[in-house]
């Protein structure tokens, strides 16, 4: 059985890259866990995280559900930017308020450069998408139409996907915000000396 290109790249970006955003995501969360953010950083990184799950889940799951065109690929480019801007300030608005170890920062690798090498990959298959996005051909590249490619081997995995990251990523930060949102009104804001 041969598998052109395209496939592959496709296998992938769902198979490799978007399986392993998910387990460094889980790793951040740990990470946050065993350091109490919610005694340190507090609400205010729980805010920063929940962010950053917004920008990047709103290009993932327009990617996953739609045909990428002109506009999914700006919203791509603008989540990416925006991604990385937050990404800074929560590093360092952490740094010093609570210990950010070893495996929180190669989680944040992960974080970091998946996004750029998943962009990377929808690029190389959406290539006139990208020259049309590049040299501001945007006229009928506004539209939104469901993804006639079925994705994975029964079509389901858009689906599949988004349940599984809902339950060990969504949720999980979801209960991080909740941890620190009580702690601060119980406690107050956490006072570290930085």
């Amino acid at each position: 059985m041969t598998m052109d290109e395209a496939t592959l790249v496709l296998n992938v970006i769902l198979y490799v890259l978007l399986p392993l955003w998910g387990i460094a995501g889980m790793l951040d969360w740990w990470c946050h866990r065993k350091t109490e953010i919610e005694k340190t950083s507090g609400l205010k990184e729980a805010y920063i995280h929940c962010l950053m799950g917004v920008q990047i889940c709103i290009p993932l799951v327009l990617s996953l559900l739609f045909e990428v065109n002109v506009l999914i690929m700006l919203l791509c480019f603008a989540a990416l930017i925006a991604h990385e801007v937050v990404a800074h300030y929560d590093v360092h608005f952490a740094t010093g308020k609570r210990e950010i170890s070893i495996w929180e920062v190669h989680a944040h690798n992960y974080l970091a450069t998946l996004p750029f090498f998943l962009i990377l990959l929808i690029i190389v298959r959406k290539w006139e998408v990208f020259l049309d996005t590049a040299t501001l051909n945007w006229s009928g590249g506004f539209g939104v139409e469901w993804r006639k490619e079925p994705l994975g081997n029964s079509g389901n995995y858009a689906t599949f996907y988004m349940v599984l990251m809902a339950i060990f990523v969504v949720f999980p930060y979801m209960q991080e915000w909740w941890r620190c949102y009580s702690y601060q009104k119980k406690h107050g804001t956490p006072q570290v000396d930085a």
